[in-house]
C-alpha cells in the first residue's frame, strides 16, 4: 500500500485514444495507402477505411463473433462499427481478397504521424543514451498463437497449426511498435526477415537484440544500413582477442572489455566489435556491440541498457493477452492479417495515452499497467461515441432548442491510482505450457495451405 499512496490523485483522460485513432486515420491517409498499394484492386462498398474502422473497432469491443458485430453495425447498437450498406458476405469475401499489403500502410502512415506527437518518456533511465542516436529500438519475433480450425483442410489435421508470425521493431523512448512484419508462414526464418526489416530502419539507429541476432551477417547488414547493434553473445559465434580495453570492478562484480573480431571470414566479412563481459560470482553477462567508441556507449551504459530488451516480449504479451490478439476471427491470412494490423494501431493509441496520462501524474509510463487502463478505455470510447449520437439525434428532432450539454462524464476520467500496477506479492507462478504447442505446424505446411497464402 505504500506504493500504491505514493501515486498522485490524478485524474486522467480516458477519451484520448479515441482522439487520437479519428484524429490520425482519416479517409485522405486511407486513399493514400490504397493508392499506393493498389495494382488492380477496386474499393468497393468495404473500403480501405470502413475496413480498418471496423477492425480497429474490433480491438476496441472484443465481440463474440464477427458475424455479431456486422449485425450490430447494420442495427447502429454499436456507434464504433461503421455502418456500410454491404451483406455479411460480401465482408468475408473482401476479408479473404484484400492483400494485408493495404494495412500494413495504413500501420505505416499511422505510426510515422504518431511518432511527430509522442515523447521519449518510456525508459527513463536510458534518456542519455537516446540523445546520442538517432534512434534507440529492439527486435524480436513472436509466432502468433493457433487458429481455431474452421477450415476443412484442418479438420485431419492432428498438429496445432499457427496461421503466422511477427516480427516487431520497437521505439523504446516512445513506447510504440516502430514497424511490423506479418507473414503468414509461422516457420519462416526471423533473422532473413529481420535483415530485410532493417532497411525500413533511420540511419544511426542502435538496435538491441538477443542471442538469436548474435551472428556475423548481421552485424554486416547493420552496417550496411548505417545503424550500430547490441545484441547477447551466443556462443556458436567465433571470437578473436585483439586488445583488452578495460578491466574494472562493477557492482561488486568484474568488468571486462575487449577489442575482437568476430566471425569466420567465409560467409562475410570479418567484423569488429566490442566484447562486453561482467560476471559476479554465477552471474555471467556478455554483450557484443559494434560501437567501438566507448564515449559513445561505454560498457556501464551497454549493461544498462540490455535488460530493457523486455520492452519488446512485454509488447508482445500486451497485444496477444490485453488486445486479444491470441483469438482470431478468422482463419485466412488476410484476416488474420487484417486483425493482427489493427490490434497494432491501437496498441500504439493506447502507448501515446498512457504515456501522456503518465505525464499528468508526473510517474514513469511504466507504473501505469495496460491491463487496468485498456477496459476502461475502451468502455470510455464506447460511451463516448453512443453520448455524441445521441446527442445529433436530439439536436437534429429539436433544431430550434437551445440545449446546455452536462460537462464532463465521470466515466471519461478515471484516478492514476486506480490504473497503476501493484507491487507482486508471493512467488511469481509459472506459465503452463500446452504440450500440444510443442507439436506445431505452420499453415503453409498443411496440404492446401500454400495457396490460400499466396492469395495473400
Amino acid at each position: 500500500m505504500a506504493r500504491r499512496s505514493a501515486i498522485p490523485n490524478v485524474e486522467i483522460n480516458l477519451i484520448r485514444i479515441l482522439d487520437v485513432l479519428q484524429t490520425l486515420i482519416t479517409p485522405a491517409l486511407c486513399q493514400a495507402a490504397f493508392g499506393r498499394v493498389r495494382t488492380t484492386e477496386r474499393q468497393r462498398k468495404w473500403s480501405l477505411e470502413a475496413l480498418v474502422r471496423f477492425w480497429t473497432a474490433v480491438i476496441l469491443r472484443a465481440p463474440k463473433a464477427l458475424t455479431q458485430a456486422l449485425v450490430d453495425s447494420v442495427e447502429r447498437r454499436d456507434i464504433l462499427f461503421p455502418l456500410v450498406d454491404a451483406s455479411p458476405a460480401a465482408f468475408f469475401q473482401r476479408c479473404r481478397d484484400l492483400r494485408p499489403a493495404f494495412f500494413a500502410e495504413v500501420f505505416h502512415r499511422f505510426t510515422a504521424r504518431l511518432l511527430e506527437l509522442a515523447a521519449p518518456r518510456y525508459a527513463a533511465p536510458t534518456a542519455a543514451i537516446q540523445t546520442r542516436f538517432a534512434a534507440l529500438v529492439l527486435i524480436d519475433g513472436s509466432r502468433l498463437d493457433a487458429i481455431a480450425r474452421r477450415l476443412k483442410i484442418l479438420w485431419d489435421e492432428r498438429a496445432v497449426v499457427l496461421p503466422g508470425c511477427l516480427l516487431a521493431i520497437y521505439d523504446l523512448g516512445r513506447g510504440l511498435c516502430r514497424a511490423l512484419y506479418f507473414s503468414a508462414d509461422a516457420a519462416a526464418g526471423e533473422t532473413t526477415r529481420a535483415k530485410a526489416a532493417l532497411r525500413d530502419l533511420v540511419a544511426d539507429s542502435l538496435v538491441i537484440g538477443d542471442r538469436l541476432y548474435c551472428t556475423a551477417d548481421f552485424f554486416a547488414a547493420l552496417t550496411e544500413q548505417h545503424c550500430w547493434g547490441l545484441v547477447r553473445r551466443h556462443r556458436a559465434l567465433s571470437l578473436r582477442k585483439l586488445e583488452r580495453r578495460r578491466k574494472c570492478r562493477y557492482r561488486g562484480g568484474r568488468l571486462e572489455e575487449w577489442l575482437v573480431q568476430a566471425g569466420s571470414g567465409q560467409r562475410v566479412a570479418v567484423q569488429s566489435l566490442r566484447y562486453i563481459r561482467w560476471r559476479h560470482g554465477s552471474t555471467r553477462y556478455e554483450l557484443l556491440t559494434s560501437v567501438l567508441d566507448s564515449r559513445r556507449l561505454s560498457a556501464e551504459e551497454a549493461l544498462l541498457l540490455y535488460p530493457y530488451r523486455w520492452s519488446i516480449e512485454r509488447m508482445f504479451f500486451d497485444l496477444k493477452e490485453v488486445l486479444n490478439l491470441k483469438h482470431f476471427y478468422a482463419a485466412n491470412p488476410n484476416a488474420v492479417a487484417m486483425q493482427v494490423y489493427a490490434a497494432a494501431i491501437v496498441y500504439n493509441a493506447l502507448r501515446l495515452a498512457q504515456s501522456e496520462a503518465a505525464a499528468v501524474g508526473g510517474i514513469d509510463p511504466e507504473e501505469i499497467s495496460p491491463a487496468k487502463f485498456y477496459p476502461k478505455v475502451a468502455a470510455a470510447c464506447t460511451l463516448y461515441l453512443h453520448r455524441q449520437q445521441w446527442e445529433d439525434e436530439i439536436r437534429q428532432r429539436h433544431p430550434r432548442t437551445h440545449f446546455r450539454l452536462i460537462g464532463p462524464e465521470p466515466w471519461a476520467h478515471t484516478g492514476l491510482p486506480v490504473v497503476c500496477r501493484e507491487k507482486r506479492r508471493g512467488i511469481r507462478r509459472k506459465r503452463r505450457f500446452c504440450r500440444a504447442r510443442r507439436r506445431w505446424k505452420s499453415l503453409a505446411h498443411v496440404r492446401g495451405g500454400k495457396r490460400l497464402i499466396h492469395l495473400s
